[in-house]
């Protein structure tokens, strides 16, 4: 009998101990966002004089968050297992839709004059805008099974050509309005501050807990996940799996819309190529922080602390001097270092599945 018993605990103390080290090798891999950040952190302190000056740190902050606030958008997108490529032409056409409205008002031909409206008008109508092209790519891959890769990729061209035909590829300047028109007052959405914080900054933290609270808090986020964990059982369960996706690729749009008239405003001017390639820097930003390109699994959290690994890292090889041809991959890279760490994650965690239903099976305590 005691040999029996010792037959038995030997394999199951190797199953112990691989799970043991299995585990902390996930835990590794969960913390990786974190553990980026403080490297890029202590790397560029290091190399770069003044690098976490605060005059650095606000310039930083404030180019960070216009990732932050694509990369939250699509957050949602990449949890349900779908991706959003129009994002950054969104972006663009936002911005130039709000400078028309700034700079050349709504002309009424019949009556021969031109309306101007007010920045409290022009906000919600960009926002509006967003969430529209959002909600069109959300309708077009749930009505017609289009894949998102290809719906999307699709309305970008769409998107970013609206834009140049909006100005026939011109730029729209001096976006800070005339007082005889009463418009002024959008340039200080990108210029203004409180407390010595721009207000990019204090609204990148804001929409970050809007969005942590929809996804943790609300029934909504916990379809989202549902949807991308089995999209068929979620179905079955009675989620609207349709309409949940429709809203995702809106709030995609409506966060693209925002990063618009940020960018808008900090350069008072929108020029139509504007956001070019944001989307991936977003989606790299979205990964890194641990979200799973398959569905299912993410954090808005994590998305945020890849926002900020992203950024830093873009503007410390900015200041490093590093040619623009080689910060692009660098880039590369790490979007594809971002993935493969990716897979490694689903791969141990199934793993670790498997050795606990090994253990349970065979009787031994957790």
């Amino acid at each position: 009998m005691k040999a029996t018993n010792t037959a038995t605990l030997a394999p199951l103390t190797g199953t112990r101990r691989f799970r043991s080290r299995e585990n902390m090798l996930l835990m590794l891999l969960k913390l990786r966002t974190f553990i980026a950040l403080f490297l890029i952190l202590g790397f560029f302190t290091a190399t770069v004089p003044g690098f976490l000056e605060t005059g650095s740190i606000i310039i930083m902050m404030k180019h960070i968050s216009i990732n932050a606030f694509l990369a939250l958008g699509i957050t949602f997108v990449i949890i349900t297992a779908g991706i959003d490529l129009s994002i950054g032409a969104t972006l663009g056409l936002c911005g130039m839709f709000a400078g028309w409205m700034l700079t050349q008002g709504i002309v009424l031909p019949m009556f021969g004059v031109a309306i101007f409206p007010s920045v409290w008008l022009i906000i919600p109508a960009v926002l509006v805008l967003g969430g529209l092209i959002g909600a069109i790519n959300g309708w077009i891959i749930t009505r017609y099974n289009v894949a998102p890769f290809i719906c999307t990729l699709g309305t970008m061209y769409i998107v970013r050509g609206a834009a140049m035909l909006l100005s026939n590829g011109e730029t729209f300047p001096g976006l800070d309005g005339n007082p005889r028109l009463g418009n002024t007052g959008f340039d200080l959405i990108g210029s203004g501050t409180l407390f010595g914080v721009p207000y990019s900054i204090w609204m990148m933290f804001a929409l970050a807990l809007i969005v942590a609270y929809i996804a943790r808090r609300l029934p909504f986020g916990r379809h989202v996940y549902a949807i991308g964990d089995n999209e068929r059982a979620a179905e079955l369960s009675g989620i609207k799996v349709k309409q949940v996706k429709v809203w995702v690729y809106t709030i995609s749009g409506l966060c693209a819309a925002v990063a618009g008239i940020v960018v808008s405003s900090q350069l008072v001017a929108s020029h139509p190529a504007t956001g070019t390639a944001f989307e991936m820097n977003a989606i790299a930003a979205v990964v890194l922080g641990g979200t799973s390109l398959a569905g299912g699994r993410g954090t808005i959290v994590g998305t945020l602390i890849g926002a900020f690994v992203i950024g830093i890292l873009a503007d410390g090889l900015v200041m490093m001097g590093v040619s623009e041809f080689w910060q692009m991959v660098i880039k590369g890279m790490v979007i594809i270092v971002a993935v493969i760490i990716d897979q490694m994650q689903n791969r141990m965690q199934r793993k670790a599945a498997i050795v606990s239903q090994k253990i349970i099976k065979e009787g031994a305590p957790e």
